[in-house]
């Protein structure tokens, strides 16, 4: 056996092997599964190259099936190359090569290897165990056969592997549910009253989240990666909805071949097709691995070939790397994604519906206060329909992505259907909302939106989730978001041909959000800023990096080896800090009893016009403007202006020192006086126009929002007494237990 294996080129391979191993390996096993060729016109190729090497037991085996077209004395040119750095140089005769005599001369043929080789203690000792360790190696082996002329007749090169990768599940588990985490804790705070605390853990959570597909959509543009990049980018697929479940990817391929479709079939035939993930190559290796796309090369000739078995080579990049490397084939990726995104929006709906029901039966049976979640229990089918928009807008980036992308492949006519439905659909459904928020603020008599826009608790249920997590005066802002992420998803998903376009069309739209966030701040406050300004800028720093994996500058390989480790680690420390910052928030947010003393007070000011019982202080002018705005605070005078009020209206003396209804609702901490024109009283619809020698204790927004001169009588004692009484202003703001439903005030 080892007789008629000196007699193929595949020895030329075998050597080279040996040699590189010092440079190749992380764990305890070396192995490549393609053999690909790295010249035009190349006399040698292989369909099939599974080659591992394992120290343990000292073997190499190897499973091979090629063809060659050389004849004649040749030599080999050996390169061993190691994150692009030529570590090993070598030129094989394999006439003065004792061991290599079987390949002088060489002879035509067709090559079926499966065998194994012991290797001496000698080769294995030269290993060093840091390359047992390093994850994700990007380590190649090329071979030059050259006549006696020195013409190249032949190139191949192989991709080595040491079975270590930072791809890991737990990686991706972890950033899921501390990303659930986040928006579950806004949602708790919420309901408890606490809409500063919700409104900043979701936000950040939502960025987070927005990190997390800007890294998986890196994967899937068709740029050849460094090995470490393509693994890292791995990890957030499952926010793009690429999960993989065995019984679902069954029911897709039946779903296609029942609407017309012709599933792949690539994972099925792994043991007749060679496939090479698209890494960075010289340009003409890539080209003659597209030519070789699903071409045939050769049939098997041994015996336990199946008749007629066709050989092949695949290339995989962009979209169907990153199914490839789920173990999803190309054809049901879209199906993933969508199925998921629904099952997301359907378990939902569920846990909404069944906390509700919890509720209805802890006050029931008087496990809970009759008044806790209240407006939630009352308006809950409100509350889910803005839960189902802000889905609609977490799922936008996959769906935009996969739904364009199926247009471009058409997997089956019912397929592009389905695509075409939902990316209108989710188009559609945000394009309308941001319009309706558009008319909302513009319908304000007031200088500030924030009036309009949160004064009304069913506005902010319903379309909140599109302004919250920016200040009043940038509601408009999510407009220039969806354009950001819906003009990224359409060069990922159309440009799957031409990996410099994308990178120079991803930089481009980098740099202009970056700029755009940083002139605008438009988030609702600095820290707020901060933390998605810092996103952007990471985000621009990453696709400078594709552009270079691109290679546009031709620069050494080297540099995108190098560049392709600064990239993981990097953006591993990067998501570290981020997931650290949003988990310590959930948990402040969830078990501390005020968690709103660790936020400021928002600028524009809309705690004064939401109902809620945040304690944070409030200036009394705007909590009074807030009822007046929202519609409370009703006067108690009579219809006249008299001081007799309508039948069944108490005066507020006749309250004083009766007692108050028990309740567990807190009111604001903020002190509020009694707000007067003069000697007179405001009355709800009356403008508050003071005399001018009153005094403004507020400035900046607030005086541009009160006028001049708006006072209020807080030296004095309440006239509605000290002992029991209730101010009016302050009944009124009395707190909605469910704030603006389910962390939608966010």
């Amino acid at each position: 056996m080892c007789r008629s294996l000196l007699s193929m080129p595949f020895s030329l391979l075998l050597a080279a092997l040996l040699t590189i191993l010092p440079f190749s390996s992380a764990i305890q096993k070396i192995e490549s599964k393609s053999l690909n060729p790295c010249q035009d016109n190349s006399n040698f190729t292989a369909s099939l190259f599974n080659v591992i090497f394992t120290p343990q037991n000292k073997t190499l085996g190897f499973d091979v099936v090629g063809v060659s077209s050389i004849s004649g004395n040749v030599t080999a040119e050996l390169r061993v190359l190691a994150y692009g750095y030529t570590a090993v140089k070598q030129v094989l005769d394999p006439c003065k090569m004792p061991d290599l005599k079987g390949l002088c001369p060489m002879n035509t043929g067709q090559i079926d290897l499966n065998s194994n080789l012991q290797i001496s203690e000698d080769v294995i000792k030269k290993i060093p165990n840091l390359a047992y360790n390093v994850p994700d190696l990007d380590g190649t082996v090329r071979i030059y056969i050259n006549n006696t002329d020195g013409e190249s007749v032949a190139c191949v090169e192989a991709q080595l592997s040491n079975g270590k990768t930072v791809d890991q599940k737990a990686v991706g588990w972890i950033t899921a549910v501390i990303a659930g985490l986040g928006l579950i804790a806004s949602a708790l705070s919420s309901g408890l009253g606490h809409s500063n605390t919700a409104a900043h853990v979701a936000a950040n959570a939502l960025s987070l989240f927005g990190y997390f597909q800007a890294q998986a959509m890196i994967g899937m543009t068709s740029v050849k990666l460094p090995p470490i990049v393509q693994s890292w980018t791995m990890n957030f697929n499952w926010s793009m909805g690429i999960i993989k479940v065995n019984f679902m990817q069954r029911l897709f391929t039946w779903f296609q071949q029942s609407t017309g479709g012709t599933p792949s079939t690539l994972l099925s035939e792994l043991s007749t097709t060679s496939v090479s993930i698209h890494k960075r190559s010289v340009e003409i290796v890539h080209k003659l691995m597209m030519r070789a796309y699903y071409q045939s090369i050769t049939p098997r000739s041994n015996a336990n070939s199946k008749v007629n078995e066709v050989n092949k080579l695949v290339i995989v990049k962009g979209i169907q790397r990153v199914a490839f490397k789920s173990n999803i084939e190309f054809t049901n990726l879209f199906m993933t994604g969508l199925s998921f995104l629904i099952i997301f929006f359907i378990m939902v709906a569920l846990g909404v519906a069944a906390f509700k029901a919890f509720c209805e039966v802890a006050v029931k049976f008087q496990w809970m206060k009759r008044e806790k979640f209240l407006d939630f229990r009352e308006n809950w089918k409100t509350v889910l329909k803005g839960i189902m928009y802000r889905l609609v807008i977490i799922g936008y980036p996959q769906m935009a992505v996969l739904c364009l992308w199926e247009l471009t492949v058409i997997d089956s006519p019912a397929e592009v259907v389905l695509a075409l439905f939902f990316f209108l659909s989710m188009t559609g459904i945000l394009s309308w909302a941001c319009y309706k928020v558009y008319l909302i603020a513009k319908s304000s008599m007031h200088k500030n939106p924030a009036i309009t826009l949160f004064s009304d608790n069913e506005t902010v249920n319903r379309w909140g989730f599109l302004y919250v997590q920016f200040k009043a005066s940038a509601y408009y802002f999510i407009g220039p978001l969806l354009i950001y992420i819906l003009l990224k998803a359409m060069f990922i998903s159309f440009g799957q041909k031409n990996g410099i376009l994308q990178a120079i069309a991803l930089v481009l739209i980098e740099l202009v959000a970056l700029v755009a966030v940083s002139y605008f701040r438009p988030w609702m406050d600095k820290r707020t800023n901060l933390f998605n300004i810092s996103i952007c800028a990471i985000n621009l720093l990453n696709v400078i990096f594709l552009l270079v994996f691109s290679d546009v500058f031709n620069q050494p390989h080297i540099v995108s080896g190098v560049m392709g480790v600064v990239f993981f680690v990097m953006n591993a420390v990067f998501a570290l800090v981020l997931l650290i910052l949003v988990l310590i928030s959930s948990i402040y947010a969830i078990a501390s009893k005020n968690p709103d003393v660790r936020y400021q007070r928002m600028q524009d000011d809309r705690a004064s016009f939401i109902k809620s019982q945040t304690h944070l202080p409030i200036p009394t002018e705007l909590n009074a403007l807030g009822v007046t705005a929202r519609g409370e605070g009703k006067d108690p005078r009579g219809p006249d202006g008299s001081d007799t009020p309508p039948s069944g209206v108490t005066q507020p003396e006749q309250v004083v020192g009766a007692t108050r209804p028990q309740t567990n609702r807190e009111p604001p901490h903020s002190p509020v006086g009694q707000f007067s024109f003069g000697d007179t009283p405001i009355r709800r619809g009356q403008s508050p126009v003071l005399s001018d020698n009153s005094r403004d204790p507020y400035q900046g927004s607030d005086r541009a929002l009160l006028g001049p001169g708006l006072r209020s009588n807080t030296s004095s004692p309440s006239q509605f007494g000290r002992n029991g009484g209730t101010h009016p202003y302050k009944q009124s703001n009395n707190s909605s237990q469910w704030q603006v439903g389910a962390g939608y005030d966010h």
